[in-house]
């Protein structure tokens, strides 16, 4: 089972997008995929049309399990989608209270890796939705996975918020002796614009050939598949955007080798 994990400290640079699109390629290509919301807006459940404060059980649930936390219980927390192998644990808003509740308990940050280790059977591909925030879901996040996915929108402030990002890998790299596999994710890419051209020659300059050489595009696509509450690789598969994903799938197929 490969575990990617989409984060960045600042919002709305494309992480949720990024899931949904690349898990949906995933399952669509016959993989068995499980894409986890650990974000307490819950935008990633939402999407699929999964109402958060309807729900019974959550990704929450599965952090305050403690003893009971095992195969069957994890599976009963996943909601299906319009696809056959794709599959959704979803959010609700009492995560947002999981740092004040237990944020300083020993082995916090390695319940969500637990959790994925009991369905490593059930599933290829597990794609986890961070929230925008340094915390104890980010922590588990980055814990549980083999690569880290980092959308950014290339525009310069957005480069400023991939600079804290970068900072959160290179501390949690030295506290845990351990180097994380990345892929940085050129985002929301308008060639008609200068300053677009610009932050993707910067981000080529700073970070080298962490930087995936493709981009995705600005692609109006993208929302109407969201208000379908479909994955776009099902709404509209022929979309520049939905090319552009598949071309990084193939990079990350390439990079895991």
């Amino acid at each position: 089972m490969i575990v990617w994990t989409i984060a960045n400290q600042k919002g709305g640079v494309g992480k949720t997008t990024t899931t949904v699109t690349l898990g949906g390629l995933l399952a669509q290509s016959g993989k068995r995929v499980l894409l986890v919301d650990t974000d307490p807006h819950a935008s990633l459940s939402y999407y699929f049309g999964v109402d958060s404060e309807a729900l019974s059980v959550s990704v929450y649930d599965v952090f305050v399990a403690g003893k009971k936390l095992n195969k069957d219980f994890v599976m009963d927390c996943l909601c299906p989608s319009k696809l056959d192998s794709l599959f959704i644990l979803p959010a609700t808003m009492t995560l947002a209270t999981l740092d004040r509740q237990m944020g300083t308990q020993s082995g916090m940050g390695l319940i969500l890796k637990k959790a994925l280790a009991l369905v490593k059977d059930e599933f290829d591909y597990v794609l986890l939705d961070c929230p925008p925030v340094l915390g104890v879901l980010m922590v588990n996040a980055l814990a549980a996975c083999n690569r880290i996915l980092v959308p950014v929108q290339t525009e310069f402030l957005a480069l400023k918020g991939l600079d804290r990002m970068m900072h959160t890998l290179e501390i949690m790299a030295k506290s845990k002796d351990h180097n994380y596999a990345y892929t940085i994710i050129p985002t929301m890419y308008d060639k008609r614009v200068n300053a677009a051209a610009e932050a993707y020659k910067t981000l080529r300059s700073d970070y080298g050939d962490k930087v995936w050489s493709g981009v995705i595009p600005v692609d109006t696509r993208f929302r109407d598949a969201s208000q379908a509450q479909t994955p776009p690789s099902v709404f509209c598969p022929k979309s520049r955007g939905v090319y552009a994903y598949e071309s990084l799938l193939n990079h990350l197929h390439n990079s895991e080798q």
